[in-house]
């Protein structure tokens, strides 16, 4: 077994040089994805770019990775499979059933609907814009998705911006905004999960250092959202149930407390499966239900980020990693002539490219996390870039192009609700824009420890 191992081990640490060649199959992968995408679309389907899904799309690329290997059969596909069973692949896909076993019982104990209510109350009749965006960053924080804040607050924000008069487009915007600043803050979202996991920091210190970005950059958005502000009108009050609220805000604070998230999620788990069976009538049964189908909501990107470990293990020990690197690395060189700041700034502006470039091929924040995390993280040790920086630039630049792409899942989600084109949906994503900009500033100006 010993030895095994070790061979496992030696599989992946015996890298070839640089090879432009190890990459074609991620560009193989990158090209059925996005060809089909753009078939569909020109077809006239809706959410055309999800037509194909990605765990297959993934498939021929892996096959022909292992044709271009090297190595003898065995071993390439024991790379392969060490790449799968690497401890932050596995690790990140436990999060991630455990958070859609998390997500699946809140929701059917009623904390979705107690959040919005709870949220509706608050909200001045007069600053319904700048309200709708609190609420839905405050749901995509406590949920983890993006695209399930939007399922549960978009139809609320129709009825309310057309009872007002608001162009449906402007709060399309302020829904999506509120979204992809809870997504790309919440400690639970899939894309966190990918982010630390990937560059190997705690989740609360990832947190905190986007507060560094999404604080500013919230705030002027709700400048924005305030001064733009259309009619007005009164929102029906509706029963708060504070109890179902309590899982959300429980493991909110348990996670930025610094515990265990495998632990902080189990306890929201079970505080969520025991409101429901104390408040309402809801069986052990349906509990046991429940996990299960939130299990089954992570399916794709469980399977597609073990796979994922696996292509890159064979990419990087094919060389493919290493020649990114090295045309990172020429850049870096160009535009920093000093170690040092300059280094650093000009190493993170490399991950926020290359992370933003693969979103944009994509449309999926989490999988470009996940396909660049490798990547990333050796810039990070080269140029002292802290684990913590480089989880958030990760996801703050795979949240900013997710909603600025008009056919990424959850501006195609808005459009068919508001009855839309994409396009006037992501052109109202002011969030996202001034979280670019800030993004930036801080990068280019931030001092560094």
């Amino acid at each position: 077994m010993k030895n095994s191992n070790n061979a496992q081990q030696n599989s992946i640490t015996n890298t070839s040089a640089p090879s432009f060649l190890a990459l074609m199959p991620l560009f193989l992968f990158l090209t059925l994805f996005i060809g089909a995408g753009v078939y569909f679309h020109h077809q006239g389907v809706d959410f055309a770019f999800y037509q194909l899904p990605s765990v297959v799309a993934i498939l021929p690329a892996i096959i022909f990775a292992i044709l271009i290997s090297k190595q003898k059969l065995n071993q390439t596909i024991e790379t392969f499979l060490a790449g799968i069973g690497h401890s932050n692949i596995i690790a990140m896909c436990m999060i991630y059933l455990l958070a859609g076993a998390f997500a699946a019982v809140a929701k059917a104990t009623g904390g979705v609907d107690a959040t919005v209510a709870l949220g509706l109350s608050l909200v001045p009749s007069n600053l319904l814009l700048p309200g709708f965006f609190v609420i839905a960053a405050f749901i995509a924080t406590a949920m983890g998705t993006s695209m399930g804040t939007i399922a549960a607050v978009a139809p609320i924000a129709l009825g309310v911006a057309n009872e007002a008069h608001i162009d449906l487009a402007i709060m399309a915007g302020a829904v999506i905004s509120g979204a992809l600043f809870g997504d790309n803050l919440s400690i639970i979202s899939d894309t966190t999960i990918a982010a630390t996991r990937t560059q190997g920091c705690e989740m609360k210190d990832k947190f905190k250092e986007n507060l560094i970005f999404a604080i500013p950059a919230s705030i002027i958005t709700l400048i924005v959202f305030t001064l733009i502000g259309q009619g007005q009108t009164s929102v029906a009050p509706q029963a708060i149930d504070f109890v179902k609220v309590l899982p959300y805000l429980t493991i909110l604070f348990l996670a930025i407390s610094g515990l265990n998230v495998f632990v902080v999620l189990t306890i929201g788990i079970l505080l969520a499966g025991g409101t429901g069976i104390a408040t309402m009538d809801y069986g052990v049964i349906q509990f046991g239900q429940d996990i299960y189908a939130g299990f089954g909501n992570m399916q794709e990107i469980f399977i597609l980020s073990m796979l994922v470990g696996g292509l890159a293990a064979l990419m990087q020990q094919q060389g493919g990693l290493a020649f990114i690197s090295k045309q990172i690395e020429r850049l870096i060189s160009r535009f920093s002539k000093a170690k040092g700041e300059a280094s650093c700034r000009a190493s993170e502006l490399g991950m926020a490219g290359i992370v933003a470039a693969t979103n944009t091929c994509v449309a999926n924040n989490t999988v470009s996390i996940v396909v660049t995390g490798d990547i990333a993280k050796d810039l990070a040790q080269k140029h002292g870039v802290t684990p913590k920086r480089a989880a958030s630039i990760l996801d703050i630049f795979s949240c900013i192009i997710q909603g600025l792409i008009p056919y990424g899942a959850q501006a195609l989600l808005l459009a068919s609700t508001f009855s839309l084109s994409p396009l006037d949906v992501v052109s109202h994503a002011w969030y996202c824009m001034i979280l670019a900009a800030v993004a930036f500033v801080i990068v280019a100006f931030r001092k560094r420890a």
